[in-house]
């Protein structure tokens, strides 16, 4: 059982936040899965806001000097660069116009980036930054947050050790009904970007939700190769065109697997919003994030199985991050807790020269990233064609 000790062999590393201030969705989510255990990482300076004052003051209700809440991130990375404690790693939870830049000049400044999904708008932006991230020696990983649960990595050894025989369906959905009022897009600070292309990109909620379920299913099925997409998507809000509030996809692998994946946010009434069944020629497993520790296991011609998370019967990989027993619940914070530790391992190991750790830690990187925009990209082409199929490329 993990219980929140050291795993890095050094100090936490001192970390500093663009975005993420009193406006963000997603900021809270980062500082506590980033500080939980208090071992990995210390928030040390931040660029929390547009609005320089509202930020500053937002930085020392946190607890935080004043003289590092700064008014925006180049003037941080140029502060913090002279000091001798200055930041060593930058968490990237701007809105998705900004992070290629920011996370370009993080990396020119020397530090590891943490940066939030969708990576990039484009994929040259995604290839660009893994040539200067590897003449740097540094990482780059991208917050799938829900990725960090314990039995999606017991699917994973289930998967590959041929417990399902051969993938043949792997099933996916993200789908809520949180975007059903249209007056969010107008009141709250933290949509309105999401519905404007210049900010968002091609896409809404296959950028904003599916991508996450798209990584998942990476991560469970790892050898599993996307080779196409058909799309169909929809604004049922009408001012989010040309944008989607809703899309289906269909998917061909290299294997002759299929797939689809339902996206939306006009689910009206639905709170489980993530669901992922893997089908395979013996048995299928399915999961859902309303509960996360379990996993049904179901093997043709025999009683079905839920498989627990805490239990001595799951994979070792799948206990490396236990850390309250299977008598209580996980849930979403545990997630981040889990990849934000990784994180912080995978960039000691980086800093140390340990390529064998960075090669085998598990988390969302670089790679993982592009991979995010192949879909995005793909997917939009496929929908903007009239639902035809389109090489993932």
């Amino acid at each position: 059982m993990y219980l929140g000790e050291k795993l890095i062999q050094r100090e936490p590393f001192r970390w500093g936040i663009v975005g993420g201030g009193k406006t963000s969705q997603v900021g809270y989510k980062h500082r506590l899965g980033a500080m939980r255990d208090n071992t990995s990482f210390l928030l040390t300076a931040a660029a929390f806001d547009v609005d320089a004052e509202r930020g500053r003051e937002f930085g020392v209700s946190l607890g935080m000097d004043a003289d590092r809440c700064y008014p925006d991130y180049k003037t941080m990375f140029e502060e913090e660069a002279k000091r001798e404690d200055g930041i060593e790693v930058v968490d990237v939870a701007t809105p998705n116009f900004l992070h290629y830049e920011v996370t370009k000049a993080a990396l020119e400044a020397g530090l590891h980036v943490i940066c939030e999904k969708p990576l990039f708008f484009e994929v040259e932006q995604g290839e660009e930054i893994k040539k200067l991230a590897e003449e740097k020696g540094k990482i780059v990983a991208v917050t799938y947050g829900f990725s960090g649960f314990d039995m999606l990595k017991q699917m994973r050894a289930m998967v590959t050790s041929g417990k399902l025989g051969k993938i043949n369906m792997i099933e996916l959905r993200y789908a809520h009904g949180f975007g059903c009022d249209p007056e969010g897009d107008v009141k709250c600070e933290g949509q309105k970007w999401r519905v404007n292309p210049a900010k968002v990109g091609k896409a809404f909620v296959l950028g904003d939700l599916s991508t996450h379920t798209y990584y998942m299913s990476q991560l469970i099925c790892p050898d599993q190769k996307l080779k196409e997409v058909l799309c169909d998507r929809q604004a049922f809000v009408g001012s989010r065109y040309p944008l989607e509030d809703n899309a289906y996809v269909l998917m061909h692998y290299e294997d002759g697997a299929v797939g689809r994946m339902w996206c939306s946010c006009v689910n009206a009434g639905d709170m489980s919003s993530q669901h992922i069944r893997i089908v395979g020629s013996k048995a299928s497993l399915e999961w859902n994030d309303a509960r996360p520790d379990v996993v049904k296991y179901q093997i043709q011609g025999q009683p079905e199985q839920l498989l627990y998370r805490g239990l001595d019967y799951l994979d070792a990989s799948a206990q490396e991050d236990e850390r309250i027993g299977a008598l209580h619940y996980t849930g979403l914070i545990d997630s981040w807790s889990n990849l934000y530790k990784r994180f912080a391992v995978v960039m000691d190991a980086k800093d140390r020269g340990d390529e064998e750790t960075v090669k085998n830690v598990i988390y969302p990187d670089l790679e993982h990233g592009i991979d995010g925009i192949k879909w995005i990209d793909a997917c939009a082409e496929s929908a903007d064609k009239g639902a035809v199929w389109v090489d993932v490329k």
